[in-house]
């Protein structure tokens, strides 16, 4: 979990609650209908139900992710690559790997595969799981666009209740909380909730690509049978200059 995102968020709601005094008084069920469930189904109108269950649960990513940092996986594929050039591909079956794409790629290597096809197969396994998570990206988009229309819609209505009933003092209150509260929610959750996951899982698009493409160049110059000291340098560019003294202290 990435608790930076976790902290965030709490800190966030918990600021805006303190900030209420009585939370009971901002909770009115018209406009969450309004708003948030609103916003859901609006959503929901725009994708297909696969869309919509995998935006849905690919946005959590945001607080559950947690990405390799490169410099792991090069000191693993310098390790994987020391076994495969000592005791043959053969021996890379069975090793402890955490990341998917990577294992994928080392039982390709086990199996013997064509190195074209492994190329490919790891190439499109990366333009897949990118599309995957362009539609998370466009999940949490559409929530953040149409959260504050229908806020706007909910004051609206709010007001139109309200002005429908001026004789009838008790009815001008409930009227104006629907007219209040739904903006409020609307733009809770475009600001508060959407656009810090959308900028998470951007931040993760483009983690995850890079660490991708590391893993594809060190697959392929394992399965060339290149010296695993050499694999350090072809792969450092892809580690943040702070994090490569360890790194080049090992292969030196």
């Amino acid at each position: 979990m990435d608790i930076a995102t976790l902290i965030g968020f709490l800190a966030t709601f918990g600021l805006i609650v303190m900030a209420m005094g009585d939370p009971m008084v901002f909770l009115d069920m018209p406009s969450v209908y309004i708003v948030v469930l609103g916003t859901l189904t609006a959503v929901l109108a725009r994708s297909s139900i696969p869309e919509f269950v995998g935006g849905f649960t690919g946005s959590l990513k945001a607080l559950l992710h947690k990405e390799d940092k490169p410099e792991d996986l090069i000191e693993q594929l310098v390790n994987l690559g020391t076994i495969a050039r000592k005791d043959g591909m053969i021996a890379l079956e069975g090793q402890d790997i955490a990341n998917p794409f990577l294992a994928k790629g080392i039982r390709m290597l086990v199996d013997g595969t064509d190195p074209g096809i492994i190329k490919s197969a790891m190439e499109r396994e990366m333009a897949m799981d990118k599309g995957r998570r362009k539609n998370t990206m466009d999940f949490v988009a559409s929530a953040q666009e149409i959260a504050p229309a229908m806020g706007m819609i909910g004051t609206l209505v709010g007001l139109v209740i309200m002005l429908g009933n001026m004789s009838d003092p008790k009815s001008i209150g409930p009227a104006m909380a629907i007219a209040l509260l739904t903006t409020m929610y609307g733009a809770i959750i475009a600001n508060v909730i959407c656009i810090p996951i959308n900028q998470k899982l951007a931040k993760i698009d483009l983690i995850t690509n890079l660490n991708n493409e590391l893993i594809l160049e060190g697959v392929m110059f394992i399965q060339s049978g290149g010296n695993p000291r050499m694999l350090t340098d072809l792969l450092l560019s892809f580690v943040d200059p702070k994090a490569r003294g360890k790194l080049e202290g090992a292969a030196g």
